[in-house]
């Protein structure tokens, strides 16, 4: 189990172009700003987006580090979407534990593309599964 101010192990992942196809046949998630660029653009955005719920299970996979890897651990995950995230640009997880009391790490986290938070997090991970 980590220690207060341990960092979140490193997670960089490049969401190639067809992932949010991928995720919306999974997700049945379908909407076109994730699909069609084209449609993106209509509605002020550079290109297609990433699916809120796929950011989030970046940071969860990152979180569930500090839990030594168990995803069992992860007992609590809020975010808030700070902005939005495109494919074929590297998104990386960056966090530490704030305090860890009674066997329960207090992580904050964000996920990072190009330079700027895209999701920010606080967590709670157990030390027990």
């Amino acid at each position: 189990m980590a220690k207060t101010g341990n960092p979140v192990p490193d997670l960089r992942v490049l969401p190639d172009r067809f992932l949010p196809h991928r995720y919306a046949g999974a997700s049945g998630d379908f909407n076109p700003i994730h699909v069609d660029p084209e449609s993106a653009r209509a509605l002020g955005q550079p290109s297609n987006i990433l699916h809120g719920l796929y950011m989030m299970t970046v940071m969860a996979r990152a979180v569930a580090e500090v839990g030594d890897g168990d995803p069992r651990r992860l007992k609590r995950l809020a975010v808030e979407f700070k902005a939005p995230g495109f494919p074929e640009k590297e998104l990386s997880v960056q966090g530490r534990v704030r305090e860890v009391e009674d066997g329960v790490a207090q992580v904050e986290a964000k996920l990072v593309q190009d330079g700027g938070d895209v999701v920010e997090g606080k967590a709670e991970v157990s030390a027990k599964a």
